[in-house]
């Protein structure tokens, strides 16, 4: 007996083809994992039948641990930033490894015009600049970042669109070149004192709200403009693209300018929150942004993905790292943990990849 199908404009709808959002599958996962470190603090000697998101002791206002769920949020705020700009160039089919050094290198630059004169009534110690440089308007640090950001992202998105250097080497040779730059600033010396109204970019809760602002855009961009459908058209199929008239290469300098803007607002608001800003920010943050891109469900191969599944992949990320704390496990254990995650994201992503084509 034939399997019932509905048929539309002659086309016959195979219901066994039909699939739910990936995003639903990551927030299922969030859950598991969440579920599994509630089990691990009941089960394990060690741990004294803690709660791993839930007050279980009534200490709290409500049936969360909201202090560890600020922690949480907080922690993969800024780096969700940086993500939202690497999701977009994934999608492309690109990769960007320049971020997390362009953060450290931002930071610097940033921090040295946004400092103050004083400090508890004497002469900024820790001053780059003349006097010129003091109690600047908050809106010039912030052009001057995000300048900077453009001109590197600029720089990436030339280089591989115009010069046919893959995405990986260019973008690692702008990770030494950002890298050094944020050493040579200062000499590795770090920049502090910032003004008021500069600390008050990054304090308290204030990256959470600049990260869901950010995403609830760059979700709207990605799936409702035509540079959104550029960027997933250039990523499944680069000539296809260029064959249907789209500029592909000014549109990947797009897209890695708008990267490196965000990493570098991510710098802004990162050396706001810890009021100094340092040459050795941003390590790792490159490899933690494609993570939670990849966790997130967005393929390597390009053009497929959302920044929806970023955040969700974000969350993720989040969680995992603050569960290995909460259950004691040792730093390097964690690096390790994360590497085999990242790995096994991937290899989950193929194996998505070969079932779609399957079903087609």
């Amino acid at each position: 007996m034939a399997k019932p199908t509905q048929s539309t404009g002659g086309l016959d709808f195979d219901k066994n083809k039909r699939s739910w959002p990936n995003e639903l599958n990551i927030l299922i996962a969030l859950i598991v994992i969440i579920g599994v470190f509630e089990l691990l603090g009941q089960t394990l000697p060690y741990m004294n039948e803690q709660s791993f998101l839930f007050d279980s002791r009534d200490r709290f206002d409500s049936i969360f641990n909201e202090a560890r769920l600020r922690i949480i949020i907080l922690q993969v705020s800024i780096i969700g930033i940086i993500a939202l700009g690497v999701t977009q160039v994934i999608i492309s089919g690109g990769i960007d490894l320049s971020s997390g050094p362009l953060v450290g290198a931002t930071a610097m630059i940033v921090m040295s015009f946004a400092q103050t004169e004083l400090v508890n009534g004497g002469a900024n110690p820790k001053a780059v600049f003349g006097e010129w440089a003091f109690d600047l308007p908050i809106l010039i640090p912030i052009i001057v970042g995000l300048a900077f950001g453009a001109m590197i992202g600029a720089i990436n998105g030339s280089l591989i669109a115009f010069t046919r250097i893959p995405p990986f080497i260019a973008t690692l040779g702008m990770f030494l070149i950002c890298r050094g730059i944020a050493q040579a600033w200062t000499r590795g010396k770090p920049v502090s004192f910032p003004t008021e109204g500069y600390a008050g970019l990054g304090s308290g809760m204030m990256p959470v709200y600049w990260f869901i602002g950010l995403a609830v855009v760059f979700h709207c961009v990605l799936k409702y403009t035509v540079y959104g459908k550029h960027t997933y058209a250039i990523g499944s199929n680069e000539d296809a693209a260029r064959m249907s008239g789209i500029n592909v290469q000014k549109h990947k300098v797009l897209v890695y300018m708008i990267a490196s803007m965000l990493a570098a607002f991510a710098a802004i608001i990162l050396s706001s929150k810890n009021l100094t800003a340092q040459s050795g920010m941003g390590i790792f943050y490159e490899l933690y942004a494609i993570a939670m891109a990849v966790i997130g469900g967005v393929s390597l191969t390009g053009g497929r993905g959302s920044i929806v599944g970023t955040v969700l992949g974000a969350m993720v990320f989040g969680v995992i790292q603050s569960g290995f704390t909460y259950v004691k496990l040792d730093a390097y254990f964690q690096l390790m943990a994360m590497g085999v995650i990242i790995i096994g994201a991937v290899v989950l992503d193929k194996v998505r990849q070969e079932r779609a084509a399957s079903r087609k």
